[in-house]
């Protein structure tokens, strides 16, 4: 009797096959719970708005359809939700992969304006007879170099001196606010007569634009491509996840063999880098020269934008859209409803506190 023999299963037979999690009633449900907790959060921060608004004797509903014709009506100003959006959305990546590391980092603002210093100091340094390319790399490069090591200030006094970050971050604000005045008073000044600013920098260095109709330029694809690159390196490679591990738990990462301060640094680090590129693409895509309010307030925008998206980097573009639209917006406050526009941070304020208190999961009671 001849005996059949089964030919071997192949590794791809063999293995386990991985089961795909089907969407259940129970998770539909929560999806749903979610997207009703962000609705409910925003319509809440509006109503009360409308309230203060009401307040003042305006109309809620006509304040608000004014805000959005301003926003989105014209050609102009959805350019100027793109071109406010880039930095913001670096500046909050910045805080994000510090978080990541359980640090906080509140040095957004004195990194942005590190980043347009160096951006500015590469230029001079570099002459203006170079073509627009390569001062545009050295530009980069110089932002990031410098905001990295700023950054790197906070980490050293964290790591050496025992300095909480959140601290010496905030500090080093006002220090590179200083640096920043004493150069465009000083050295840096183009007249002495005139306003304290640097020279203009020249035109073949200045961001390019996306295309000629429009006024926004190469700085949100930087700022999009680097939302993703952060995306991936924190939950893609080795060094995302031990960072991960360190933030969570520091002395069990230390027990695991992880280099706690190396990561510490690292990270730190790469947070200044890329605040220093949104200095650079203030100065060589907006601005095109240092002056006093360069920067002004970006740095603490951003740092509520991470919150707001709870430091995951995707939600952080969603985060940075609304901020910038709003920033855009402000001025029908004024202009229609006379009511001021710095009105509009008391939204952001509501806007903030509905989200980050009506939102988030709450741990079952035992």
């Amino acid at each position: 009797m001849t005996t059949l023999i089964e030919p071997p299963t192949s590794p791809v037979e063999a293995a386990p096959r991985k089961r795909v999690p089907a969407i259940t009633g129970a998770g539909a449900q929560r999806a749903l719970l979610v997207t009703a907790r962000w609705v409910g959060a925003f319509a809440g921060a509006l109503a009360l708005f409308g309230i203060l608004l009401m307040i003042k004797g305006a109309n809620p509903l006509d304040a608000y359809a004014a805000m959005f014709r301003l926003a989105f009506g014209q050609q102009t100003s959805i350019d100027e939700i793109f071109i406010r959006m880039a930095p913001l959305v670096l500046g909050a990546l910045a805080v994000a992969v510090p978080a990541r590391a359980g640090l906080t980092n509140v040095g957004g603002e004195g990194q942005i304006i590190i980043g347009g210093v160096a951006a500015c100091g590469a230029t001079r340094l570099l002459g203006e007879d170079l073509p627009g390319g390569v001062l545009i790399i050295g530009m980069l490069l110089a932002a990031v170099l410098a905001g990295a090591l700023w950054a790197g200030i906070a980490a050293a006094l964290r790591l050496f001196a025992g300095v909480n970050e959140a601290i010496s971050t905030l500090l080093l604000n006002f220090v590179a606010l200083n640096v920043l005045l004493y150069l465009i008073y000083q050295s840096w000044r183009e007249s002495p007569t005139g306003q304290p600013a640097t020279a203009e920098l020249v035109d073949g260095a200045k961001l390019p634009l996306l295309t000629a109709s429009s006024r926004i330029n190469v700085g949100i694809v930087i700022a999009l491509v680097l939302t993703v690159l952060v995306a991936v390196v924190l939950t893609r490679t080795r060094w995302g996840f031990q960072v991960s591990v360190a933030g969570g738990n520091a002395e069990a990462a230390r027990r695991a063999g992880l280099n706690v301060p190396k990561l510490v640094l690292s990270a730190l680090m790469i947070g200044g880098a890329l605040a220093g590129v949104a200095g650079m693409i203030i100065f060589a895509g907006t601005e095109y020269k240092l002056r006093d309010s360069f920067g002004y307030q970006i740095g603490y925008t951003a740092f509520l934008v991470c919150w707001l998206a709870r430091q995951r980097p995707f939600p952080i573009l969603l985060g940075a859209f609304l901020m910038a639209t709003l920033s855009v917006a402000k001025d029908s406050l004024q202009l229609d409803s006379q009511i001021p526009g710095y009105a509009i941070y008391v939204l952001t304020a509501l806007i903030l506190m509905a989200v980050l208190g009506f939102t988030t999961p709450r741990k079952a009671k035992v």
